[in-house]
């Protein structure tokens, strides 16, 4: 996207004065919470599920968590913070960073063929003389050619490790060519974990557990479901015939990097905590298990984008989404929200969900345990909830020098009413644009219309080079937008003013 659209343009100045408060809404998450168990009760009832649980993780804590229903329809359990459910596909997400760790490692490379770790892969027949073949990374974002397999795929976690070999050496069936488009595949999952695996020199379970959960402190995580503490067990249902059925209890097996992961709300927190730890980027030391800036990589998602509704009560109103597939995560930008990274779990006996927010360092997630009953929409509504009530504040970003003195001269150009306190502060572009006489008189022009400008409010950088800023003016107030050009010293390539119309 170009800074110089208008559509850009119109972006960076609604960012740049902080969101507040609607009036009368709830200012704490306390007050909000209300409001949140009312969406979540409601999907509840609605899905007819037994048992949920969810949380909110704003600023590095567990903020908000709550368990309603039961984990057990039998025993009447109630579910509790430290609940055990398996969360699906929301396993991926520590495939896809298992995956990376393993690249910053030296073990492997996104760029492998896949094939040079599984070697029952090198006699497949692909679909096209021309199509390639496949690589570590077209795994990681869907690509790889393979049909998108829910819910067969859900049902072979159980698969003993020897029959998947089989099964990848009498090879599969392609539904397209691979890299052409994005189309969802568990198994393609279950081959990165055979990946991690080979990778490794150790069984996936024990490599994620090693480098992820014991590292967080999710020790009540794991891989093996029915080996867990009954007491805090949530048993699989599913609705079929107006009432409850205990799905089939899931053993660990080679499908468990597509989907087989099993949590509490306080360790899935601890995860969701690491992840949003990643942003903003900045000098601080590492604390690892994984480097900051290879988890800001799952963000980047690199095929095939679509244009979607957001997710929840409000998507039909909001303005559309353009989302892609990351690594082991949906990436879509949000006109409310910023940067929002997002899965679902959906598996015989739970529906899971979570949704990052890393601009405000604010993650939504919840799980329940009937079959497919992924709770998205509250908790996509949660956020814009908590949006609404002014508890998603932005991440502030540092104001560089280069732009604190080159905003410093503009200002000082305006007051002038000319361009002389920039001169030799000018990127070569800059007159090309538009020349000194025609800004003398787009300065009388703005002057007339807002007056002298007095003061300023603080700085709304979107980088080390750009900002956006508003001018307090004797007769209005006015926006502006300056960019800088990379050079050294610093020049400005471009401002912009805009009047405020009908300013509070």
């Amino acid at each position: 996207m170009r800074w110089e659209t208008g559509f850009a343009f119109a972006l960076i100045f609604a960012g740049a004065v902080p969101a507040t408060a609607q009036e009368g809404a709830p200012k704490t998450l306390a007050q909000l919470a209300p409001e949140i168990d009312a969406l979540f009760a409601k999907f509840q009832a609605d899905q007819h599920v037994p048992g949920l649980v969810y949380g909110v993780v704003k600023d590095g804590k567990l903020a908000y968590v709550k368990g309603v229903g039961v984990q057990n329809i039998d025993d009447r359990r109630p579910v509790t913070p430290d609940s055990l459910f398996r969360i699906a596909s929301m396993t991926k997400a520590f495939t896809a960073l298992s995956i990376l760790k393993l690249r910053d490692d030296g073990k492997l490379r996104l760029d492998d063929l896949a094939e040079d770790y599984i070697p029952e892969m090198k006699g497949w027949t692909y679909p096209t003389t021309d199509s390639p073949r496949i690589r570590i990374r077209d795994l990681l974002q869907h690509v790889g050619g393979f049909v998108t397999d829910d819910p067969w795929g859900d049902r072979q976690q159980v698969l003993p490790q020897d029959e998947f070999t089989k099964m990848i050496a009498a090879g599969v069936p392609f539904s397209r060519a691979p890299q052409s488009q994005h189309e969802y595949s568990n198994f393609g999952y279950a081959l990165l974990g055979r990946i991690v695996s080979k990778a490794s020199g150790m069984a996936y379970t024990d490599y994620v557990r090693q480098t992820i959960l014991t590292p967080l402190g999710m020790t009540s995580s794991g891989y093996d479901a029915p080996q867990a503490p009954k007491a805090r067990y949530a048993l699989g249902y599913r609705w079929e015939n107006e009432r409850w059925t205990a799905e089939p209890e899931m053993a660990d097996g080679a499908f468990n990097a597509m989907g087989g992961l099993q949590v509490s709300a306080r360790d899935y927190a601890k995860w969701v905590a690491f992840l949003l730890s990643a942003w903003p980027a900045r000098d601080d030391p590492d604390a690892g298990p994984v480097k900051r800036s290879t988890v800001r990589e799952i963000a980047q998602g690199l095929n095939f984008v679509a244009v979607t509704n957001r997710i929840g009560s409000t998507g039909a109103a909001a303005c559309k989404q353009a989302a892609a597939y990351g690594m082991g995560w949906r990436v879509a930008q949000d006109c409310d929200l910023g940067l929002t990274l997002a899965h679902g779990g959906g598996y015989p006996g739970y529906g899971s969900h979570v949704m990052l927010m890393p601009d405000h360092g604010v993650g939504v997630f919840a799980l329940s345990n009937r079959t497919y009953a992924g709770p998205s929409a509250p908790a996509w509504d949660t956020a814009v909830a908590m949006h609404k009530a002014g508890l998603l504040e932005v991440r502030a970003v540092a104001v560089s020098p280069a732009v604190a003195d080159l905003y410093a001269l503009s200002k000082a150009a305006y007051a002038a009413g000319n361009l002389g306190p920039l001169r030799g502060r000018l990127a070569m572009n800059f007159l090309m644009d538009r020349s000194a006489e025609n800004w003398t008189a787009e300065f009388a022009r703005l002057k007339a219309e807002v007056g002298e400008c007095l003061a300023d409010e603080p700085l709304a950088p979107t980088g080390a080079m750009s900002t956006a800023f508003r001018l307090k003016c004797t007769k209005g107030k006015l926006d502006g937008q300056l960019l800088l050009a990379p050079t050294r010293p610093a020049t400005a390539r471009a401002l912009r003013f805009r009047v405020v119309r009908d300013a509070p």
